[in-house]
């Protein structure tokens, strides 16, 4: 397919929707575990893991986006991944209904995102993706993080750093 660009993604369920993330900003995809509470975050900061050493703060996108809290259940995942900021990147773990596969778009398959209809602000929305099961929703993780909030980020591996 000359002239064609694919793109791979990891799809996810939140709140029975079709979420993805580009697979360049995932470093590994865990099973739900013990996630240690920090005081005096916002209330989608979940806490801290401990992943092999290091402390990774834990995002409950659910609530970030305006949802009911993800629930525990025997899918419920962990998505690692690295979101970007204005003072560089910062490793950090979302929860996830269920982690589905990994799939490939096509830029003709890619539609912008939508000016209105959606549960999300437009600007964490990438683009919707057309598949045969019917759509999904691109995010752009490197967004959803305001400044405020990867300063949150930031303050959480820290105290998780100085706790070592």
């Amino acid at each position: 397919m000359e002239g064609t660009t694919a793109n791979q993604y990891l799809t996810f369920t939140l709140e029975g929707e079709q979420y993805a993330i580009g697979v360049s900003k995932v470093r590994e995809v865990l099973e739900y575990t013990k996630i240690t509470k920090l005081p005096k975050t916002a209330e989608y900061m979940k806490g801290i893991i401990n992943l092999r050493g290091t402390g990774v703060p834990v995002i409950d996108l659910r609530l970030k986006f305006g949802m009911p809290e993800t629930p525990v259940t025997k899918d419920t995942s962990i998505i690692v991944m690295e979101v970007e900021g204005p003072e560089g990147a910062v490793v950090v773990g979302a929860l996830a209904d269920a982690v589905h596969e990994v799939v490939e778009l096509e830029a003709g398959n890619i539609e912008p995102a939508p000016k209105f209809g959606t549960r999300l602000a437009t600007e964490f929305i990438r683009g919707v993706g057309k598949r045969e099961e019917g759509f999904v929703i691109l995010l752009d993780i490197d967004r959803i993080f305001n400044s405020e909030d990867m300063d949150v980020l930031r303050a959480a591996e820290t105290a998780e750093a100085g706790a070592q």
